[in-house]
C-alpha cells in the first residue's frame, strides 16, 4: 500500500509539472472576484452621481423659485387655520332641551323628540352663517375649524374631527361682532332654530354673546387627506 501511494504521488507530480491539477476552481474564483469588483465600481459610480444630484437639489433650496413658493405657503397658513388667531367676536352655545321637557314630549308624543335635540346640521348652519359674516377663525368645543373639519351625529353626541363631544356645543368666531350677529340674524335655518328655542314645548338651547377677546388655537390635527378608492 505504501509503495502504491508513493507511485501515485510520483505520477501526479510528473503530470502536473508543478501546477495544480484542478486550476478551474481558482480561475472561477478569480472571475467571481473580478465580476464583483466591476459591479461594485458601477454601484459606486451610481452613488457618486446620486450624491451630486442631491447636493445640487440641496443648493437650490435657497433659490428664487423656492423662496417664492415658501412665501406662498407662509401666506396660506393663516387662512388655512394653521396659525393662532386672537380678537373680538361672538360665542354661540347650542344645547338640548331640559330633561323634563324631553321626558314630557316622549310621554305625550306631541311632536318628534328630535326637535328638542341639537344635531350636526344645526351646528353646521351656525358655523356657515359665521363664515358668511366674515369670521376669520371659528372653533367648536375649542377645536379650530378648517376646510377638512367633519361634523356628524354619533349616538347622543356630535363627533368633531373623529372625536365625540356631548352638549352643550360652544361655537366661537373671531371677527366683527356686528357683522357676525347680523349674518346670524339673516340666516333662515338659524332663524328657525331660534324660533324652536323660544317655543316652550321645544325649548332647544340657544345663547349668543359678544366677546371683547377670543383666542382660536392653530389647527394641530392631521393634514393628509384620506379618501376612498373605487373597487375594480
Amino acid at each position: 500500500m505504501v509503495l502504491l501511494c508513493g507511485s501515485l504521488f510520483v505520477i501526479s507530480a510528473e503530470n502536473s509539472n508543478g501546477t495544480d491539477l484542478r486550476p478551474g476552481r481558482y480561475t472561477d474564483l478569480a472571475s467571481l472576484v473580478t465580476s464583483q469588483s466591476d459591479e461594485y465600481d458601477a454601484l459606486q459610480a451610481q452613488v457618486t452621481e446620486l450624491t451630486k444630484e442631491v447636493s445640487g437639489l440641496t443648493d437650490r433650496v435657497g433659490d428664487r423659485d423656492v423662496k417664492r413658493l415658501q412665501g406662498k405657503v407662509a401666506e396660506l397658513k393663516d387662512p388655512a387655520g394653521l396659525v393662532p388667531r386672537t380678537g373680538a367676536g361672538v360665542t354661540i352655545t347650542l344645547s338640548d332641551a331640559p330633561e323634563d321637557v324631553i321626558n314630557q314630549v316622549m310621554a305625550s308624543g306631541a311632536h318628534d323628540v328630535n326637535l328638542n335635540l341639537v344635531h350636526q346640521q344645526d351646528i353646521q348652519a351656525v358655523v356657515n352663517a359665521l363664515w358668511k359674516g366674515g369670521a376669520t377663525a371659528v372653533t367648536i368645543q375649542g377645536q379650530r375649524v378648517v376646510s377638512t373639519t367633519g361634523i356628524k351625529c354619533e349616538g347622543n353626541a356630535v363627533q368633531l374631527q373623529g372625536r365625540p363631544y356631548s352638549q352643550p356645543y360652544v361655537i366661537s368666531a373671531i371677527g366683527d361682532p356686528v357683522q357676525l350677529t347680523t349674518s346670524i340674524d339673516r340666516d333662515a335655518y338659524v332663524s328657525t332654530y331660534r324660533q324652536d328655542a323660544a317655543d316652550p314645548e321645544i325649548a332647544v338651547g340657544w345663547g349668543l354673546k359678544t366677546e371683547a377677546l377670543l383666542t382660536a388655537p392653530a389647527y394641530d390635527g392631521l393634514l393628509d387627506l384620506t379618501y376612498a378608492k373605487p373597487l375594480r
